[in-house]
């Protein structure tokens, strides 16, 4: 069922701080700075907030209070008059005039490697590249410092999460891994290299880089060469990792738990410029204990996700940031005899805000027990259509790697027309 347009805030001007400074090529150099205004019109980012393991629609987004199948939690009134979503999202509940949910994913996908990479790629065959890969290619300027593509999840235990990243594109755009919130390695030259050794060095490297390519297909060596650069910048600025900098108030709101901080360097990075940040949230696969384990989960979700939401907003970061809220699967209806929820990939939810969507809008349905799709099905192709052109990116094009052509977005799939704005 679909529901009007609530109308944005005009309260907030574009506050968004642009780093400026010194900005070479090869890090630590001492090349020349950085020259010139931020752009009149700033870039689209965006914030992919993936739920790994799968989390339950009827906890969370399309609750079915009093079906055989719902679960012991009530659903609960939200800011869009005459919809509920579960009581574990009280936060949200209030907020949930800002959001876009789609009621009615049906990815048959019950796997998690592949759900991962069919949530992240919009396909279901391999090798193509995961939505922070392509946003960052797609998105990319002249001018560019930053890595495009930058992933923030724990070092725990990778398993399916780690689907790979940006397939034929190449390195360059591969995602920039933050483990546990500590900055990438290696950020600092070492004490005893010095700036005459360090640029020695440097003119080494890119004489015998110039001598390969004069005798042989320099393509070999481009994969280290965006590698390189990408490290090089990271030095130049590695104080955007510095959490130190934001204030103990700040911590608290966000949440001293690991997806509170998570989210707010996800924040400083797209305050600093990153086309597109991930930020996993782990530990949603509850096969056992189902609902002590989504109210733990959610606990920390809930708030946080507001708490996100609030200062990009006020940042004047929200308005030309998408923001998409997903794991790779949903949870099945049936609750098993421990308590949990299995895989379920023929009727589930995710959730969208920021740019180029519609705020205020419930897409889709599902039937009383949550069983089937009634109304308005999405594939996960047509998901990616759909963040793309919130984007403004078009998403029928093809991307062009070397003699090579390749359609962007799977072209059996489309936009959804309904959520963008």
């Amino acid at each position: 069922m679909m529901h009007s347009q609530i109308p944005k805030s005009d309260e907030y001007q574009t506050r968004r701080r642009w780093l400026t400074g010194a900005v070479g090529t090869v890090a630590a150099l001492g090349a020349a700075p950085l020259v010139g205004a931020a752009p009149v019109q700033p870039r689209k980012q965006l914030l992919l907030l993936f739920l790994s393991g799968g989390a339950s629609q009827f906890e969370t987004w399309d609750p079915k209070p009093g079906a055989k199948t719902g679960g012991p939690f009530r659903a609960i009134p939200t800011s869009i008059p005459g919809e509920r979503i579960g009581e574990l999202l009280p936060h949200t509940a209030k907020a949930l005039h800002r959001l876009t949910v789609v009621r009615s994913v049906v990815s048959n996908i019950a796997d998690h490697f592949q759900g991962h990479y069919a949530l992240q790629s919009g396909r279901i065959a391999p090798g193509y590249p995961v939505l922070g890969s392509a946003v960052a290619k797609l998105l990319e300027r002249p001018d560019d410092v930053l890595p495009g593509y930058v992933s923030i999840r724990r070092n725990g235990p990778k398993a399916y999460t780690d689907v790979g990243d940006a397939g034929f594109l190449g390195a360059k755009y591969d995602g920039v891994k933050v483990y546990d919130n500590l900055p990438p390695q290696n950020l600092v030259r070492p004490a005893g290299i010095t700036t005459p050794l360090a640029e020695s060095v440097e003119r080494l490297r890119r004489a015998a880089d110039a001598r390969f390519r004069q005798r042989h297909d320099g393509r070999p060596i481009e994969s280290y060469e965006a590698t390189y650069q990408q490290a090089a910048a990271l030095m130049k600025h590695r104080e955007i990792f510095d959490l130190a900098g934001e204030s103990s108030a700040m911590h608290d709101r966000y949440g001293r738990h690991e997806f509170g901080q998570h989210c707010l360097q996800a924040r400083r990075l797209l305050e600093a410029g990153v086309t597109c940040v991930k930020v996993t949230h782990f530990d949603w696969d509850a096969h056992q204990d189902n609902f002590y384990w989504h109210q733990v989960r959610c606990a920390e979700f809930d708030r946080t996700f507001v708490t996100l939401l609030d200062d990009l907003e006020q940042r004047g970061l929200l308005e030309h940031t998408l923001v998409v809220v997903t794991g790779e699967m949903g949870r099945t209806p049936q609750i098993n005899n421990l308590g949990g929820r299995d895989h379920w990939g023929r009727a589930w939810s995710m959730a969208m805000a920021g740019a180029g969507v519609k705020p205020g809008v419930i897409h889709g349905a599902t039937n009383d027990l949550g069983t089937e799709v009634t109304e308005d099905p999405v594939t996960h192709g047509d998901l990616f259509h759909t963040y793309l052109r919130a984007l403004g990116i078009d998403s029928r094009m093809d991307y062009t790697i070397g003699d090579q052509t390749n359609p962007v977005a799977d072209p059996a799939a489309k936009p959804i027309e309904a959520l963008l704005a």
